[in-house]
């Protein structure tokens, strides 16, 4: 059995450490809660876009257009969002295995991070890393999901990258969230079930070209800045949970720890009585 004072120890690390996970758990509410409101308000507008303008293209027919036709390249370019920090479960690693996990061969995976945990952990494993914006995810806005947009569109547009797709946590609730890989471009024309009634030709005013010029890169800034909102969201309700359920266990090892000091404590003292009570009958 350990000594009183070795027991004593451990339960004093694991209190300091039962302490931190709880204000980390506080701090982690708090967040949540702001970024559970944005995300509720934006996934929505982030649902209906990607849903009208996947059945809009698929209504246009053949259109020859730089976005709408997988360019030769093998490669895929990977929006991949993840988080900064640990200490949030299987947040992080669940999006990298998405990748790793995949159908896209390693050598045709080109990623754009945002997130040092995910970029730490594919870098490691040898992936092609072509831009990173760690910086993004602490404080998302459309502005930096532009930014994003216009690289990844101009990478697709000269033929560095066939394919562009996104890698993130959506948030369903404040303890379900899913990590999903969506393919952003080319749409192909069977993207979306429609009904004969459905499919009534296309018709763009301007002409298709000036107006997909428009259309398709607001779309993928509105996917990119949805996707940025849902994963601090997730990110924030997966740690909340991690430290919840650390400061349990704490809590359980304390308890367990305590009934351990008392054993020891009860077993120390009838040692010393037993020592007491044999010394005196000996001067006797």
């Amino acid at each position: 059995m350990a000594s009183m004072r070795d027991i004593k120890r451990r339960r004093d690390s694991i209190q300091s450490t039962g302490q931190i996970t709880k204000a980390m758990k506080l701090v982690s509410t708090v967040k949540l809660q702001k970024a559970k409101g944005k995300a509720e308000n934006t996934k929505p507008y982030f649902d209906l876009m990607y849903e009208t303008v996947s059945s809009m293209l698929a209504k246009s027919g053949n259109i020859n257009h730089k976005y709408l036709k997988a360019g030769d390249s093998t490669k895929k370019a990977v929006i991949m969002i993840t988080g900064n920090r640990g200490l949030a479960g299987g947040y992080n690693s669940n999006i990298t295995k998405l990748i790793t996990n995949g159908d896209i061969p390693k050598e045709d995976v080109v990623l754009y991070t945002i997130g040092s945990k995910g970029r730490d952990t594919l870098a490691r494993k040898n992936y092609t890393i072509a831009k990173d914006y760690s910086e993004v995810i602490e404080e998302p806005m459309y502005s930096d999901a532009k930014v994003i947009c216009e690289d990844v569109l101009n990478a697709f547009a000269e033929g560095e990258v066939g394919e562009i797709y996104l890698a993130y946590t959506s948030f369903k609730n404040t303890v379900v969230h899913e990590p999903q890989l969506i393919k952003l471009l080319p749409i192909e024309a069977d993207a979306k079930e429609s009904s004969d009634a459905d499919m009534a030709p296309m018709n763009y005013e301007p002409e298709e070209d000036e107006a997909l010029n428009l259309i398709i890169p607001k779309y993928m800034c509105s996917l990119i800045y949805g996707g940025l909102i849902e994963a601090v969201a997730s990110e924030n309700g997966a740690r909340m949970q991690a430290m919840d359920n650390a400061t349990s266990n704490a809590e359980d090892m304390i308890s367990d720890l305590s009934l351990k000091y008392n054993r020891a404590r009860q077993a120390a003292i009838t040692q010393e009585l037993t020592e007491i009570v044999a010394g005196a009958n000996a001067i006797e």
